[in-house]
């Protein structure tokens, strides 16, 4: 076949089905790849050690696969616009899915202030408090905003270009790290794995670890979002897949390669890591610094600014950016590494939350399907979790981990402050804030618990059109090593 008359065949419409995948795969990874990684890993270092900060971030990469699994089954199946949520309606109740909801909203407005207080940290590494923190706050406001009101077109390349900015941060990163753990710089010298031999590994015990498991699921947490895109996408089946397997791959590169570099580069008790008693700034920029390599920490703290925030309905966006900025300027009232808490708080807590309710849901739509005997699985290039109820069984599994460090961390506060009745609220508001109002809504309303024999398995059920069935068997046509390929291509 000529390549001219290969252009009239529908490879064309196979690649414009391609392209919510690169947008699925590129924008996850970039937003996944922020302050969380290279500000967020100093707390963790400073408060959990090497060895407890390896181990938190191994656990919510696990997590990440486990839930993103679970995830794409219901979504390829009901690629819906309510997506989990409305998967925990049909399936469950509807009370739950006012808590997924819940849950979420609460969770990105906390993300939104917290990145707030990252950026007064970001610039204030120039600025050396020389300007007000009221003003930094504002100007972080104005930009978010105006990213949040641009056309959906051009927010949706602000999104990848910024998550690019971020993947090549991070190799950046990776390159720098090992050449300064090389002896690099005028100022540099070998290392020798100090912060391994002569301080705690697992710092401050099973609380360390919970501190730091906290924080990683804080950065890496969330993704739901991952669902709600691809089922927008022109192919779900495509998209979504592909996004599930390759997503945890790379989030779990990303973060496990940072995480072991940041243990060497750093003692845990160097005061100016996040949560130390000095100015806070990322484990990154202060090991290059201290290298003596100059115009690079400029660089690195340059590229962490990017903003890539999500966002969009109006009405919603409206609301979210009043609550929002409110929230972001109470930061003003007392000490920023103190609201800071409290916001790693509610984000932690609707992150595992959500991932327990998706994986709960996962159970009951598969009640749903046998009790039906509905044939989901047996259609063509039909997609279903390898090894299910592995998936699901496994995202259970760390949230209650996960739970079980909230409760833990509310209860012994690191340190010798023991127990104080402020740290076990700080610590417990976003458990609060999201299940007393969802067992309201539950009493209130006088929610039905879901029939697995007569809960809806036809709306929005997805058939895959002609157009798709081509681009599913062009893939599968390919070799092993072209599939392979595109797991790891970014464009």
């Amino acid at each position: 076949m000529s390549d001219d008359e290969e252009s009239q065949t529908p490879s064309a419409e196979k690649k414009a089905n391609l392209e919510p995948t690169i947008s699925v795969n590129v924008i996850s990874l970039g937003c996944n790849t922020g302050s969380g990684l290279f500000i967020g890993t100093g707390k963790a270092l400073a408060n959990g050690g090497p060895g407890n900060m390896i181990l938190a971030y191994l656990a919510v990469c696990l997590g990440v696969w486990a839930h993103l699994q679970t995830l794409a089954e219901m979504t390829i199946a009901f690629p819906t616009s309510g997506n989990y949520i409305d998967c925990a309606d049909r399936w469950v109740d509807p009370a739950l899915a006012f808590g997924a909801g819940l849950a979420e909203w609460l969770g990105w407005t906390a993300v939104f202030v917290s990145e707030g207080t990252f950026f007064v940290v970001l610039v204030d590494y120039w600025a050396k408090g020389s300007m007000p923190e009221a003003a930094l706050l504002s100007i972080f406001v104005a930009i978010c905003l105006m990213v949040f009101l641009v056309p959906n077109q051009y927010f949706a390349w602000l999104q990848y270009f910024g998550s690019l900015v971020k993947v090549f941060l991070f190799i950046f990163n990776t390159l720098i790290s090992l050449a300064i753990i090389g002896g690099a710089g005028p100022s540099g010298s070998v290392n020798d794995g100090s912060a391994w031999t002569d301080f705690p590994v697992f710092k401050n015990g099973f609380g360390g670890f919970a501190s730091a498991v906290l924080l990683a699921i804080r950065a890496i947490g969330d993704q739901i979002y991952i669902g709600v895109l691809g089922g927008e996408a022109k192919s779900p089946r495509h998209s979504m897949a592909h996004a599930a397997n390759v997503v945890p791959w790379r989030v779990s590169v990303f973060y496990m390669v940072s995480v072991v570099l940041a243990s060497v580069l750093l003692p845990s008790s160097d005061e100016r890591l996040l949560g130390g008693s000095g100015s806070a700034a990322s484990l990154f920029v202060i090991a290059v610094d201290d290298a003596g390599i100059k115009g690079v920490p400029d660089l690195i703290n340059a590229c962490m600014i990017i903003v890539d925030e999500k966002g969009r309905p109006r009405w919603a966006l409206l609301i979210t950016s009043v609550v929002g900025v409110i929230l972001t300027y109470m930061s003003l009232s007392g000490k920023s590494l103190e609201v800071l808490n409290w916001q790693i708080s509610i984000i932690s807590a609707s992150f595992f939350i959500n991932w327990a309710i998706v994986a709960f849901t996962s159970f009951r739509f598969r009640a749903a399907v046998k009790a039906q005997n509905a044939p989901i699985f047996s259609g063509t290039y039909s997609w279903e979790s390898p090894l299910w109820p592995l998936a699901p069984a496994g995202a259970l599994v760390i949230s209650t981990l996960l739970l079980v460090c909230l409760l833990y961390s509310s209860i012994e506060s690191l340190g010798d402050t023991g127990f104080t009745a402020y740290n076990f609220f700080v610590n417990i508001i976003g458990i609060l804030v999201i299940v007393v109002p969802t067992a309201l809504y539950k009493i209130v309303l006088r929610t039905e618990w879901r029939d697995p024999a007569a809960a809806d398995l036809v709306t929005g059920r997805r058939q895959l059109t002609p157009e798709e069935i081509i681009l599913m068997d062009s893939h599968y046509s390919r070799p092993l090593w072209r599939r392979v390929g595109t797991y790891v291509k970014l464009w």
